[in-house]
């Protein structure tokens, strides 16, 4: 009777998961700008002639006008052949150069009427496509081989993008408070997968106690590093964008610091899970254990965990920076020069932050699970 009520009590939460995350993706963020792309469309097109005429090369860099002749794929000018430029800054992390056979996303802007094309440029490479099958294919794998779990946790990514994409961000334009928003919705998207994969149990009590305690250890940890190392928010891609647009420097430097216990948060949650699980499957095969014997236990079990876990992160974390240590390292820039910079203190931030998030969260968890697995 009591398996039978888990049972039901599972499939209604995956439900009602599944229906919050349908729900989610069609609601909109509040920042869709419909006057701003009014009479514009984008569609997928191919590339079927280049004119680089007008494209000029100076060293590695591009500058210039690329006129491309497509066939429009999609939207209002299905099945039609049009003019359309790429205009390249000579940046080469921006600009793009096609050639024949390539798949586009291509920016029309109409005329009043919507009938008549004004101009046509080039964005970026068309992705979607393949995005869709990896997509597809990861979530295939993913089922086929955890079956039912593996559903779970398609289901939990899917919404776990999804709070990210419309709540947390929308939150941060909002002008909320991004330390307490980004706890926010990491904790509830923590409770969400915990309960989707262990169910409404002592190990998803466990589980779930010693994930937010590890949240929130690594958020006290961030705000107080993140105080003496003092790096700007503007150290991220794209942040000085958003200074212009209103946002004060203070706020960028609370989301970079949310961004710390953000970008952890899956690790320290695998660590509470791991060891949860274990103390569960110690008390189902040996009901009589002790509550110390389970904490020993529980000890044992995080030591090999943390000794892998410890340099996940930095894993991670590593290979953002590869090129710039490589740029300074060529230069002979001395070590010390290297390691105060702002981009590689925060990156070192963010590493040994999470890292001791990590650390700490496995005794936590060990501990409580022996309490709550010997009740």
């Amino acid at each position: 009777m009591k398996k039978e009520l888990k049972r039901k009590l599972d499939i209604a939460f995956v439900a009602i998961v599944s229906i919050f995350c349908i729900i989610l993706f069609f609601v909109p963020t509040g920042f869709e700008n419909d006057a701003q792309f009014k009479n514009t469309e984008r569609v997928e097109a191919e590339v079927l002639t280049v004119d680089n005429s007008d494209v000029k090369h100076y060293g590695v860099s591009l500058n210039g006008t690329q006129m491309l002749k497509v066939f429009v794929k999609e939207g209002s000018f299905e099945g039609q052949e049009i003019e359309a430029q790429n205009i390249m800054l000579g940046q080469l992390s921006l600009d793009k150069y096609y050639k024949v056979g390539d798949e586009i996303l291509l920016i029309i802007k109409k005329d009043k009427s919507g009938k008549k094309i004004i101009s046509a440029r080039a964005h970026d490479l068309y992705r979607i496509d393949v995005e869709i099958v990896l997509f597809a294919l990861f979530a295939l794998f993913l089922i086929c081989f955890a079956k039912w779990t593996g559903l779970k946790a398609l289901i939990s990514f899917v919404f776990t993008a999804l709070a990210i994409w419309k709540i947390l961000v929308p939150m941060f334009l909002s002008g909320y408070s991004p330390l307490v928003s980004s706890f926010a919705v990491v904790a509830l998207a923590t409770t969400v997968i915990i309960l989707l994969i262990s169910g409404f149990s002592r190990k998803g009590v466990v589980a779930l106690s010693g994930a937010l305690t590890g949240v929130g250890i690594t958020t006290i940890l961030a705000i107080i590093f993140g105080h003496y190392f003092q790096i700007p928010g503007t150290v991220k891609s794209f942040s000085e964008l958003l200074l212009f647009s209103g946002f004060n420097v203070d706020m960028l430097s609370d989301i970079f610091i949310s961004g710390i216990f953000i970008s952890s948060a899956g690790a320290v949650m695998d660590v509470a899970m791991d060891i949860a699980a274990s103390q569960n499957e110690l008390k189902e095969q040996k009901p009589e254990i002790t509550s110390k014997q389970l904490i020993k236990s529980g000890f044992q079990i995080a030591y090999p965990v943390l000794g892998t876990m410890t340099t996940t992160l930095l894993f991670a974390y590593s290979g953002s920076f590869a090129f710039t240590l490589m740029v300074f390292m060529s230069k002979g820039t001395p070590a010390i020069g290297i390691f105060n910079l702002n981009f590689i203190a925060a990156e070192i931030l963010q590493t040994m932050v999470g890292s001791f998030g990590l650390v700490l969260v496995a005794p936590v968890t060990a501990i409580l699970g022996g309490y709550i697995y010997s009740k």
